[in-house]
């Protein structure tokens, strides 16, 4: 997901889309353990999407405090 898509989200559906991804995140990871390596792109994926997810709030955050 780009930066900009993630901007144009309101603060609850980012709050939606951070916690979907923190799940996905888990569900990755339990997979990578169990020994399916198949997910490691998409785990690394997500991992960038929410970082990206988390500055784009801290942005707003700063613009309205």
């Amino acid at each position: 997901m780009k930066a900009e898509e993630l901007r144009q989200l309101g603060p609850e559906e980012l709050d939606v889309r951070e916690r979907e991804m923190r799940e996905q995140l888990f569900r990755l990871r339990f997979q990578l353990s169990m020994g399916q390596s198949d997910g490691l792109k998409k785990y690394r994926a997500l991992r960038k999407d929410l970082a990206r997810a988390l500055t784009v709030r801290r942005e707003k955050e700063a613009a309205h405090g």
